[in-house]
């Protein structure tokens, strides 16, 4: 089984399809696999929910996502992802949100835990430090772990001495799963925060037993053109340039 895993893509609709415009090129998937936050920041967020809808996969909820449905309050938000949060829920239909509503904080597949932040916090936490993420581990009990939220793929691992490394997944590396366990993520597709603007995502291949990560450039000004008409924040639409 070959499984496409997306995660943080924001409602950016042209970087949404560049993505599975790449994962046909490289011959298909059986499932998608998105870690969360399918709406929030970007311009496009009914058309995202539908466009994922349309595949077999497996979807957990990010806090933009119960966010956007009243689910998760924005006090913590920044005032820029507030006021698109405000903006994003005007945009969704009854079934967008009642999509968004089902959408479980964690999930299973294979060997694999699907969560949107972390395991020990599916919703909020950030993993980005392999202090953080050794922690994690204890909250789970597959062998490998799937995360989204920081925009900021990375690998964590987990060895038999119990210590947990970090490092970076650069596009077109290839990740072989042994017997470490490990937390993956794989970046954002929608607002990627690495300072590669490009989007990112991962294939999984079961019967191989590797992960592979690429990188997707994508008009990246169609979607800031879109931003812009429909009055969201100026500072989320630069950001998109740099990847920041």
């Amino acid at each position: 089984m070959r499984c496409a895993v997306v995660a943080d893509i924001h409602a950016n609709l042209a970087a949404f399809t560049a993505v599975l415009d790449d994962v046909e090129r490289r011959g298909g998937v059986d499932e998608l696999w998105c870690l969360g936050d399918v709406v929030g920041y970007g311009p496009d967020p009914h058309s995202c929910i539908g466009l994922l809808r349309g595949f077999n996969h497996l979807c957990v909820a990010g806090n933009h996502d119960w966010a956007a449905i009243g689910r998760l309050s924005t006090s913590d938000f920044n005032p820029y992802a507030a006021a698109a949060c405000r903006w994003t829920g005007q945009q969704l239909n009854p079934d967008d949100v009642a999509y968004l509503d089902r959408l479980p904080l964690v999930t299973h597949k294979g060997d694999f835990t699907l969560v949107h932040g972390s395991p020990r916090e599916p919703i909020r936490e950030y993993l980005l430090s392999p202090g953080s993420a050794g922690e994690n581990f204890a909250f789970f009990s597959s062998p490998f772990c799937l995360v989204g939220h920081s925009h900021v793929p990375l690998v964590f691992e987990y060895s038999q001495t119990g210590t947990c490394s970090v490092s970076e997944f650069l596009d077109g590396s290839v990740l072989e799963l042994g017997e470490n366990r490990m937390i993956i993520n794989p970046g954002g597709v929608g607002q990627p925060r690495d300072g590669d603007p490009r989007a990112g995502y991962a294939i999984y291949d079961s019967e191989a037993r590797l992960v592979s990560h690429y990188r997707v450039p994508y008009d990246i000004g169609a979607t800031q053109a879109k931003m812009v008409d429909y009055g969201l924040p100026m500072p989320l639409v630069n950001r998109l340039s740099y990847g920041i």
